[in-house]
């Protein structure tokens, strides 16, 4: 039996694709950035980003709407005798580097203003 890590990379990778072929998300992006199958292979944790992150609550929803579906395809192309419930989350690690990027932003502007306002005399 493969690694599961090398399951939900696998996972990660095909669920990806499905996504993109079967959903329909029209003026956002959803992105896989991660799986987590349980041991047992019962259910597989998928976390998604969505940009912009405003449309989350509508990307989780036509997720799960589509989850049989896009199972089916993965039934289809991989050789697991098995597939997993797909059970999707937010994945809020892009909003928060977002938010601390614009944090540490606006800090180097601060250091920069106050930086400009020290006089040397000599």
């Amino acid at each position: 039996m493969r690694n599961i890590n090398q399951i939900n990379e696998t996972l990660k990778k095909e669920i990806a694709l499905a996504v993109e072929e079967l959903v329909e998300f029209d003026g956002g992006l959803i992105t896989i950035s991660w799986v987590e199958c349980d041991p047992n292979f019962r259910s597989a944790r998928i976390g998604i980003s969505v940009l912009p992150d405003s449309l989350a609550g509508t990307a989780l929803e036509k997720l799960r709407k589509t989850s049989g579906e896009i199972a089916h395809e993965l039934k289809g192309r991989l050789r697991f005798r098995h597939i997993p419930k797909l059970l999707w989350t937010f994945d809020p690690t892009e909003k928060n580097v977002d938010s601390l990027e614009k944090i540490f932003e606006r800090i180097g502007k601060e250091k920069t203003n106050d930086n400009d306002d020290v006089r040397y005399e000599a």
